[in-house]
Protein backbone atom coordinates (compact mmCIF):
# COMPACT_ATOMS: atom_id res chain seq x y z
CA UNK A 1 0.00 0.00 0.00
CA UNK A 2 1.36 3.44 -0.94
CA UNK A 3 2.35 6.08 1.56
CA UNK A 4 -0.55 8.31 0.48
CA UNK A 5 -3.08 5.64 1.58
CA UNK A 6 -1.33 4.73 4.83
CA UNK A 7 -3.62 5.10 7.85
CA UNK A 8 -2.52 7.54 10.54
CA UNK A 9 -4.24 8.02 13.87
CA UNK A 10 -3.30 11.72 13.88
CA UNK A 11 -1.94 14.02 11.14
CA UNK A 12 1.82 13.64 10.75
CA UNK A 13 2.44 17.40 10.90
CA UNK A 14 1.64 17.47 14.65
CA UNK A 15 4.34 14.94 15.52
CA UNK A 16 4.13 12.94 18.78
CA UNK A 17 2.20 15.52 20.84
CA UNK A 18 -1.29 14.05 20.19
CA UNK A 19 -0.06 10.60 21.25
CA UNK A 20 1.47 11.95 24.47
CA UNK A 21 -1.89 13.47 25.47
CA UNK A 22 -3.52 10.04 25.20
CA UNK A 23 -1.73 9.05 28.42
CA UNK A 24 -4.06 11.36 30.34
CA UNK A 25 -7.00 9.13 29.38
CA UNK A 26 -5.61 6.47 31.72
CA UNK A 27 -6.88 8.46 34.72
CA UNK A 28 -10.61 8.36 33.77
CA UNK A 29 -10.15 4.77 32.59
CA UNK A 30 -8.96 3.90 36.11
CA UNK A 31 -12.00 5.55 37.72
CA UNK A 32 -14.34 3.74 35.32
CA UNK A 33 -12.69 0.40 36.16
CA UNK A 34 -13.73 0.89 39.77
CA UNK A 35 -17.37 0.79 38.70
CA UNK A 36 -19.38 -2.26 37.65
CA UNK A 37 -22.31 -3.22 35.43
CA UNK A 38 -23.92 -0.77 33.08
CA UNK A 39 -22.11 2.20 34.66
CA UNK A 40 -18.72 0.73 33.70
CA UNK A 41 -19.92 -0.14 30.18
CA UNK A 42 -21.39 3.35 29.72
CA UNK A 43 -18.20 4.89 31.08
CA UNK A 44 -15.96 3.08 28.60
CA UNK A 45 -18.37 3.94 25.81
CA UNK A 46 -18.17 7.63 26.68
CA UNK A 47 -14.40 7.39 27.02
CA UNK A 48 -14.18 5.92 23.51
CA UNK A 49 -16.44 8.72 22.23
CA UNK A 50 -14.15 11.23 23.95
CA UNK A 51 -11.17 9.66 22.19
CA UNK A 52 -13.00 9.92 18.83
CA UNK A 53 -13.76 13.59 19.45
CA UNK A 54 -10.09 14.16 20.31
CA UNK A 55 -8.96 12.56 17.04
CA UNK A 56 -11.55 14.36 14.91
CA UNK A 57 -10.65 17.72 16.39
CA UNK A 58 -6.96 17.15 15.58
CA UNK A 59 -7.76 15.99 12.05
CA UNK A 60 -9.71 19.20 11.30
CA UNK A 61 -7.62 21.80 13.09
CA UNK A 62 -6.36 23.44 9.91
CA UNK A 63 -9.91 24.10 8.67
CA UNK A 64 -11.60 25.11 11.92
CA UNK A 65 -12.35 23.77 15.37
CA UNK A 66 -15.57 21.72 15.38
CA UNK A 67 -18.04 23.16 17.91
CA UNK A 68 -20.00 19.91 17.96
CA UNK A 69 -17.07 17.77 19.05
CA UNK A 70 -16.10 20.34 21.70
CA UNK A 71 -19.62 20.23 23.15
CA UNK A 72 -19.45 16.42 23.28
CA UNK A 73 -16.11 16.62 25.11
CA UNK A 74 -17.44 19.08 27.71
CA UNK A 75 -20.57 16.97 28.34
CA UNK A 76 -18.49 13.82 28.84
CA UNK A 77 -16.13 15.67 31.23
CA UNK A 78 -19.07 16.92 33.30
CA UNK A 79 -20.68 13.46 33.44
CA UNK A 80 -17.41 11.83 34.51
CA UNK A 81 -16.87 14.53 37.16
CA UNK A 82 -20.38 14.24 38.61
CA UNK A 83 -21.05 10.49 38.41
CA UNK A 84 -17.54 8.96 38.49
CA UNK A 85 -14.80 11.06 40.06
CA UNK A 86 -14.32 14.82 40.54
CA UNK A 87 -10.71 14.57 39.35
CA UNK A 88 -12.10 13.89 35.87
CA UNK A 89 -12.26 17.68 35.55
CA UNK A 90 -8.57 17.44 34.57
CA UNK A 91 -9.79 16.10 31.24
CA UNK A 92 -10.71 19.73 30.56
CA UNK A 93 -7.08 20.29 29.49
CA UNK A 94 -8.00 18.49 26.26
CA UNK A 95 -10.83 20.91 25.52
CA UNK A 96 -8.83 23.95 26.66
CA UNK A 97 -6.10 22.97 24.19
CA UNK A 98 -8.52 23.01 21.25
CA UNK A 99 -10.18 26.27 22.32
CA UNK A 100 -6.79 27.92 21.81
CA UNK A 101 -6.97 26.97 18.12
CA UNK A 102 -9.99 29.14 17.33
CA UNK A 103 -8.94 31.64 14.65
CA UNK A 104 -11.81 34.04 15.33
CA UNK A 105 -11.30 36.16 18.42
CA UNK A 106 -15.03 36.22 19.06
CA UNK A 107 -15.35 32.44 18.80
CA UNK A 108 -12.32 32.01 21.09
CA UNK A 109 -13.79 34.16 23.87
CA UNK A 110 -17.27 32.69 23.52
CA UNK A 111 -15.98 29.11 23.78
CA UNK A 112 -13.65 29.96 26.67
CA UNK A 113 -16.36 31.73 28.70
CA UNK A 114 -18.90 28.93 28.21
CA UNK A 115 -16.28 26.32 29.05
CA UNK A 116 -15.28 28.24 32.22
CA UNK A 117 -18.90 28.51 33.34
CA UNK A 118 -19.37 24.76 32.85
CA UNK A 119 -16.22 23.81 34.76
CA UNK A 120 -16.65 26.18 37.72
CA UNK A 121 -20.37 25.45 38.02
CA UNK A 122 -19.59 21.75 38.38
CA UNK A 123 -16.67 22.48 40.71
CA UNK A 124 -18.68 24.59 43.14
CA UNK A 125 -21.77 22.36 42.91
CA UNK A 126 -19.65 19.49 44.23
CA UNK A 127 -17.73 21.69 46.67
CA UNK A 128 -18.99 19.76 49.70
CA UNK A 129 -17.75 16.52 48.17
CA UNK A 130 -14.17 17.73 47.90
CA UNK A 131 -11.77 15.18 49.32
CA UNK A 132 -9.49 16.42 52.09
CA UNK A 133 -6.79 18.73 50.69
CA UNK A 134 -8.35 18.79 47.20
CA UNK A 135 -8.34 22.58 46.95
CA UNK A 136 -5.50 22.14 44.47
CA UNK A 137 -8.32 21.42 41.97
CA UNK A 138 -9.31 25.08 42.04
CA UNK A 139 -5.74 26.18 41.26
CA UNK A 140 -5.39 23.61 38.48
CA UNK A 141 -8.70 24.69 36.93
CA UNK A 142 -7.44 28.28 36.79
CA UNK A 143 -4.23 27.06 35.12
CA UNK A 144 -6.33 24.99 32.70
CA UNK A 145 -8.44 27.99 31.71
CA UNK A 146 -5.31 30.08 31.14
CA UNK A 147 -3.69 27.51 28.84
CA UNK A 148 -5.79 28.47 25.75
CA UNK A 149 -4.10 31.88 25.78
CA UNK A 150 -0.70 30.19 25.48
CA UNK A 151 -1.91 28.00 22.62
CA UNK A 152 -3.45 30.99 20.84
CA UNK A 153 -0.28 33.02 21.28
CA UNK A 154 1.82 30.16 19.90
CA UNK A 155 -0.48 29.73 16.89
CA UNK A 156 -0.46 33.48 16.23
CA UNK A 157 3.33 33.45 16.25
CA UNK A 158 3.43 30.48 13.87
CA UNK A 159 0.95 32.21 11.56
CA UNK A 160 3.02 35.40 11.57
CA UNK A 161 6.17 33.40 10.81
CA UNK A 162 4.42 31.74 7.89
CA UNK A 163 3.29 35.12 6.58
CA UNK A 164 6.83 36.41 7.04
CA UNK A 165 8.20 33.47 5.07
CA UNK A 166 5.70 34.16 2.28
CA UNK A 167 6.64 37.84 2.34
CA UNK A 168 10.35 36.97 2.23
CA UNK A 169 9.76 34.67 -0.74
CA UNK A 170 7.86 37.48 -2.45
CA UNK A 171 10.65 39.94 -1.72
CA UNK A 172 13.22 37.45 -3.02
CA UNK A 173 11.18 37.06 -6.19
CA UNK A 174 10.97 40.84 -6.64
CA UNK A 175 14.71 41.19 -5.99
CA UNK A 176 15.44 38.58 -8.65
CA UNK A 177 13.12 40.38 -11.05
CA UNK A 178 14.78 43.71 -10.32
CA UNK A 179 18.19 42.10 -10.77
CA UNK A 180 17.14 40.75 -14.18
CA UNK A 181 15.96 44.23 -15.15
CA UNK A 182 19.23 45.71 -13.91
CA UNK A 183 21.25 43.23 -15.92
CA UNK A 184 19.19 43.96 -19.03
CA UNK A 185 19.77 47.69 -18.56
CA UNK A 186 23.47 47.12 -17.98
CA UNK A 187 23.74 44.99 -21.11
CA UNK A 188 21.91 47.63 -23.10
CA UNK A 189 23.95 50.53 -21.73
CA UNK A 190 27.32 48.80 -21.64
CA UNK A 191 27.27 46.81 -24.88
CA UNK A 192 25.04 49.11 -26.92
CA UNK A 193 27.75 51.59 -27.80
CA UNK A 194 30.36 48.87 -28.45
CA UNK A 195 28.09 46.94 -30.81
CA UNK A 196 27.15 50.20 -32.52
CA UNK A 197 30.85 50.81 -33.14
CA UNK A 198 31.28 47.29 -34.57
CA UNK A 199 28.29 47.88 -36.87
CA UNK A 200 29.69 51.17 -38.15
CA UNK A 201 33.12 49.72 -38.78
CA UNK A 202 31.63 46.68 -40.52
CA UNK A 203 29.75 48.99 -42.89
CA UNK A 204 32.98 50.90 -43.47
CA UNK A 205 34.86 47.68 -44.31
CA UNK A 206 32.21 46.76 -46.88
CA UNK A 207 32.69 50.13 -48.58
CA UNK A 208 36.50 50.01 -48.46
CA UNK A 209 37.14 46.38 -49.42
CA UNK A 210 37.21 47.06 -53.17
CA UNK A 211 38.82 50.50 -53.05
CA UNK A 212 41.29 50.32 -50.16
CA UNK A 213 42.25 46.77 -49.21
CA UNK A 214 44.84 47.88 -46.68
CA UNK A 215 42.42 50.25 -45.00
CA UNK A 216 39.76 47.54 -44.92
CA UNK A 217 42.26 45.19 -43.27
CA UNK A 218 43.02 47.79 -40.61
CA UNK A 219 39.35 48.35 -39.92
CA UNK A 220 38.80 44.59 -39.68
CA UNK A 221 41.52 44.40 -37.03
CA UNK A 222 39.83 47.29 -35.24
CA UNK A 223 36.56 45.33 -35.31
CA UNK A 224 38.38 42.38 -33.76
CA UNK A 225 39.79 44.60 -31.01
CA UNK A 226 36.38 46.14 -30.34
CA UNK A 227 34.73 42.72 -30.15
CA UNK A 228 37.31 41.67 -27.56
CA UNK A 229 36.38 44.75 -25.57
CA UNK A 230 32.71 43.71 -25.78
CA UNK A 231 33.62 40.24 -24.54
CA UNK A 232 35.51 41.77 -21.64
CA UNK A 233 32.52 43.93 -20.79
CA UNK A 234 30.27 40.87 -20.70
CA UNK A 235 32.68 39.18 -18.29
CA UNK A 236 32.67 42.27 -16.11
CA UNK A 237 28.88 42.23 -16.04
CA UNK A 238 28.82 38.59 -15.05
CA UNK A 239 31.26 39.28 -12.23
CA UNK A 240 28.89 41.99 -10.91
CA UNK A 241 30.55 44.72 -12.96
CA UNK A 242 33.52 46.81 -12.06
CA UNK A 243 33.10 50.38 -10.94
CA UNK A 244 33.34 52.81 -13.86
CA UNK A 245 34.82 56.26 -13.65
CA UNK A 246 33.49 59.15 -15.68
CA UNK A 247 36.95 59.80 -17.10
CA UNK A 248 37.18 56.25 -18.49
CA UNK A 249 33.75 56.47 -20.06
CA UNK A 250 34.50 59.85 -21.66
CA UNK A 251 37.72 58.45 -23.14
CA UNK A 252 35.79 55.51 -24.64
CA UNK A 253 33.02 57.84 -25.83
CA UNK A 254 35.49 60.04 -27.69
CA UNK A 255 36.84 57.01 -29.56
CA UNK A 256 33.33 55.88 -30.48
CA UNK A 257 32.26 59.30 -31.74
CA UNK A 258 35.40 59.71 -33.84
CA UNK A 259 35.01 56.20 -35.27
CA UNK A 260 31.50 57.18 -36.35
CA UNK A 261 32.82 60.29 -38.07
CA UNK A 262 31.50 62.67 -35.41
CA UNK A 263 33.85 65.35 -34.12
CA UNK A 264 34.07 65.08 -30.34
CA UNK A 265 34.69 67.93 -27.91
CA UNK A 266 35.25 66.77 -24.33
CA UNK A 267 35.43 69.22 -21.43
CA UNK A 268 35.91 67.58 -18.03
CA UNK A 269 36.56 68.90 -14.53
CA UNK A 270 39.70 67.62 -12.77
CA UNK A 271 37.84 67.37 -9.45
CA UNK A 272 35.63 64.43 -10.50
CA UNK A 273 37.94 61.93 -8.78
CA UNK A 274 36.43 62.98 -5.46
CA UNK A 275 32.91 61.93 -6.53
CA UNK A 276 31.71 58.68 -4.85
CA UNK A 277 32.27 55.56 -6.94
CA UNK A 278 28.56 54.65 -7.09
CA UNK A 279 27.71 58.09 -8.48
CA UNK A 280 30.54 57.83 -11.02
CA UNK A 281 29.40 54.37 -12.07
CA UNK A 282 25.79 55.43 -12.70
CA UNK A 283 26.77 58.66 -14.44
CA UNK A 284 29.23 56.70 -16.59
CA UNK A 285 26.44 54.37 -17.71
CA UNK A 286 24.24 57.36 -18.54
CA UNK A 287 26.99 59.03 -20.58
CA UNK A 288 27.52 55.80 -22.51
CA UNK A 289 23.83 55.60 -23.33
CA UNK A 290 23.72 59.25 -24.36
CA UNK A 291 26.68 58.82 -26.72
CA UNK A 292 25.16 55.63 -28.14
CA UNK A 293 21.98 57.57 -28.99
CA UNK A 294 24.04 60.26 -30.73
CA UNK A 295 25.85 57.67 -32.85
CA UNK A 296 22.74 55.66 -33.70
CA UNK A 297 20.08 58.32 -34.21
CA UNK A 298 21.39 61.88 -34.48
CA UNK A 299 23.14 61.98 -37.90
CA UNK A 300 25.29 64.66 -36.26
CA UNK A 301 28.75 65.86 -37.32
CA UNK A 302 29.71 67.28 -33.95
CA UNK A 303 29.09 66.29 -30.34
CA UNK A 304 30.27 68.09 -27.20
CA UNK A 305 30.31 66.67 -23.70
CA UNK A 306 30.65 68.97 -20.72
CA UNK A 307 31.27 67.40 -17.33
CA UNK A 308 31.97 69.53 -14.29
CA UNK A 309 31.38 69.67 -10.56
CA UNK A 310 29.60 72.64 -9.06
CA UNK A 311 28.90 73.30 -5.40
CA UNK A 312 27.09 70.22 -4.16
CA UNK A 313 26.31 68.70 -7.55
CA UNK A 314 27.73 67.18 -10.72
CA UNK A 315 26.53 68.53 -14.05
CA UNK A 316 26.90 66.70 -17.37
CA UNK A 317 25.65 67.94 -20.75
CA UNK A 318 25.76 66.03 -24.03
CA UNK A 319 24.98 68.19 -27.06
CA UNK A 320 25.02 67.40 -30.78
CA UNK A 321 24.13 69.27 -33.98
CA UNK A 322 22.06 66.48 -35.46
CA UNK A 323 18.41 66.12 -36.44
CA UNK A 324 17.13 65.81 -32.89
CA UNK A 325 15.13 62.89 -31.57
CA UNK A 326 11.51 61.96 -31.98
CA UNK A 327 9.16 61.41 -29.07
CA UNK A 328 9.20 57.68 -29.70
CA UNK A 329 12.93 57.54 -29.16
CA UNK A 330 12.73 59.73 -26.08
CA UNK A 331 10.39 57.17 -24.54
CA UNK A 332 12.66 54.27 -25.49
CA UNK A 333 14.69 51.99 -23.27
CA UNK A 334 17.75 54.25 -23.40
CA UNK A 335 16.24 57.48 -22.02
CA UNK A 336 13.99 55.64 -19.57
CA UNK A 337 16.91 53.57 -18.32
CA UNK A 338 19.00 56.67 -17.77
CA UNK A 339 16.21 58.35 -15.85
CA UNK A 340 15.71 55.27 -13.64
CA UNK A 341 19.42 55.07 -12.89
CA UNK A 342 19.66 58.74 -11.95
CA UNK A 343 16.69 58.41 -9.61
CA UNK A 344 18.72 55.91 -7.57
CA UNK A 345 21.16 58.69 -6.67
CA UNK A 346 18.50 61.43 -6.50
CA UNK A 347 19.58 62.88 -9.81
CA UNK A 348 17.42 64.25 -12.61
CA UNK A 349 17.50 64.16 -16.39
CA UNK A 350 16.35 66.86 -18.81
CA UNK A 351 16.03 66.52 -22.58
CA UNK A 352 15.86 69.23 -25.24
CA UNK A 353 15.45 68.35 -28.89
CA UNK A 354 15.02 70.41 -32.03
CA UNK A 355 15.20 69.46 -35.70
CA UNK A 356 17.47 72.47 -36.38
CA UNK A 357 19.53 72.69 -33.18
CA UNK A 358 20.08 69.03 -32.49
CA UNK A 359 19.72 67.22 -29.18
CA UNK A 360 20.75 68.30 -25.66
CA UNK A 361 20.88 65.89 -22.74
CA UNK A 362 21.57 67.27 -19.26
CA UNK A 363 22.12 65.38 -16.02
CA UNK A 364 22.36 66.82 -12.52
CA UNK A 365 23.27 64.73 -9.48
CA UNK A 366 23.76 66.02 -5.92
CA UNK A 367 27.03 64.92 -4.33
CA UNK A 368 28.61 65.30 -0.90
CA UNK A 369 32.39 65.31 -0.78
CA UNK A 370 33.80 63.96 2.48
CA UNK A 371 36.14 66.38 4.21
CA UNK A 372 38.58 63.58 4.89
CA UNK A 373 39.21 63.26 1.21
CA UNK A 374 40.59 66.78 1.22
CA UNK A 375 42.87 66.15 4.13
CA UNK A 376 40.77 67.93 6.72
CA UNK A 377 40.75 66.10 10.05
Amino acid sequence: MGTANKFRLFPERYGFLPYVFLLYLLMPAYYIAEESGWKMVAGYGMLFLFFMSYRQLYCNLENNVSIGWLVIQVLIILIFSIFYNLNSLFMGFFTAHFIGWFKSKRAFWTALILFSISIFTTLFALFDEFPSGAYYLLIMMIVMLCSPFGIRSMNTKIELEEKLNVANERIESLVKREERMRISRDLHDTLGHTLSLITLKSQLVVKMVDKDTGGARREAKEIERTSRIALKQVRELVSDMRALTISEVLFESQAILEAAGIKARINISHELEEIPSMTQNILGMCVREGVTNVVKHSQATMCSILCEKHEGEVFIRIKDNGKGMSNEIERGNGICGMSERLELIEGNLSVQTDSHKGFILEMKVPVIIKEGRKGVS
